[in-house]
Order: C-alpha cells, then structure tokens, then sequence
C-alpha cells in the first residue's frame, strides 16, 4: 500500500525486522495524511523527508515527535563545456565488471562505517544492520538496472578502492545515487577522478546536467563537487519517527 507522499518501506523492514515506511515532500498539509497511513498499517519505524528552508513543516514534525538525524545538500553540474582532464597513471577507473561485485560490496562496508548517514545516528537501530543497508544498496546497484544504470570501479594495485553508481533519471539529466571510496585510499584525489569519469560518461550519453546529494556535514565531498564547478542549489532535512 503506497500514496505519491508515503509508502511502506520492504527494504527497511527485512533490514531492521520492524514495519518501516518512508515519506517525502512532507507538509504540514498531509502530515495527518501521512500519520494516519502508517497508523492504518502498523508502522512502527517512518523515515521523513522535508525541505530545510521549509521551517514550518520542521516544526510541525517536531511537534508530532519526529527526530531531525541529517540534512542532505544537493549540488547541480552543467555538463555544456566540460573538458576531461585525464586520471593519474597509478589509478585506473573503468566500468564495473561482474567479477567486482564482492569488492564493491566491501569497499562499501568500510566506506561507511562510522558514516553519519541517518540510518546509522539513530540509536534505536542495529549500526551492523545499518552499515549493510549501505552493502546491500552497493550490491543492487551493481545487479539491478533499475537502481543504477552504470556503476564505476577505480583500481589501484589490481585492488578496488572506490566505485561510484550512477542513475539515469531523464533523457537530460543523471545522478550519483552511491559512491565509496576505501579508507586507506582517501586523500589521493579517487572521488573526483570517479567524478570526473562520471560526467564524462554522462556527456557520452548526452545529458545535460548531473546531480549528486551529500551529507551537509561531508565537506571533503563538496570541496571536490566544487573544485569540478558544482553549485548547491536545494537541501532537505532527514527525520525518523518511532511509532510505540
């Protein structure tokens, strides 16, 4: 059972083992709509999203008990001129290949823990369940074309050491929907050689704009974003509920 504004969540609920539902765009117009449909199906677990320039709604959240746990910025590229650069000689970024997946998947899991994402500052839930979501998401986006249309390894060493996934969402636009770049590999500059490759795959397609979300907290992504001529243009607060 699902609206445009919120619907139950499968993935949440496997992961956590409690009935979990998600809902965007909220408002002070259809939180009782919403309230009512996760009390109509036994939600116990909502995550809820809002623009942070929309205070009332926040208030209105905060009022029915809802928990701010991130805020995510999102940031635009216009793909018209932009020129590829070339990667360093020790890096090698590619296409992922089927063979790559378990790597993916780990890189992922390093990747993000101790990440700051709302799933893993919630207390109330399992950090080992909510590092795997990270996992998980790496997983399908590499073996489901309707997550990712396009995922990209960078190698150093023969090893995986960072990947990115990317999404087709309209003849004109993509997105970097996941990237991960291993611990030990950071500060060598792999997240904007991924950057870099995905735009220029996003112009091998045509599109005209890439657009990727970060944590408001997560400033080596943006100064990178930035140094490749990003430009922030909207950012959303990220809530939970806890129905009991």
């Amino acid at each position: 059972m699902s609206s445009e504004i919120v619907s139950l969540s499968p993935l949440d609920t496997t992961r956590f083992g409690i009935v979990s539902a998600r809902a965007s765009q909220i408002s002070p117009e259809n939180l009782h709509f919403i309230l009512e449909f996760c009390s109509k199906n036994r939600v116990k677990f909502l995550i809820g999203r809002c623009s942070s320039s929309d205070i009332k709604t926040v208030h209105a959240m905060e009022d029915n008990g809802f928990r701010l746990m991130d805020t995510l910025v999102y940031l635009r590229k216009d793909l018209h001129g932009f020129s590829y650069l070339g990667v360093p000689e020790e890096l090698v970024i590619r296409s992922l290949e089927p063979g790559d997946v378990p790597q993916v998947v780990n890189v992922a899991k390093a990747s993000f823990t101790g990440y700051k994402g709302h799933y893993n500052v919630d207390r109330r839930l399992d950090p080992e369940a909510a590092i795997e979501v990270y996992a998980s998401w790496a997983e399908r986006c590499c073996l489901n074309r309707s997550v990712a249309d396009h995922v990209l390894v960078a190698e150093m060493n023969n090893e995986i050491v960072g990947f990115k996934a990317i999404r087709i969402n309209s003849p004109q636009q993509t997105e970097v929907i996941l990237v991960g770049v291993a611990p030990q590999a950071r500060k060598k500059g792999i997240f904007r050689e991924l950057m870099s490759q995905c735009l220029r795959w996003s112009r091998e397609i045509d599109a005209k704009e890439t657009i990727i979300s970060t944590l408001l907290t997560n400033i080596p992504v943006q100064k990178a974003c930035s140094q490749l001529n990003f430009t922030l243009y909207s950012s959303y607060h990220t809530f939970h509920k806890w129905f009991d």
